[in-house]
């Protein structure tokens, strides 16, 4: 089981994308996602 995540070290991640480094840094492959999402033009919450 892994530690809890601090809000100090989670902001840290999700700037953080580890290149250079096998695996992935989950917190910023959530926060990418999200963003695309909230970038893509066919993501229309008005209706």
């Amino acid at each position: 089981m892994s530690k809890a995540i601090t809000p100090d070290q989670n902001r840290a991640n999700q700037s953080n994308p580890n290149k250079g480094t096998p695996g992935v840094n989950r917190q910023n492959a959530q926060n990418q996602g999200t963003r695309g999402k909230q970038l893509n033009p066919n993501q229309s919450t008005k209706k």
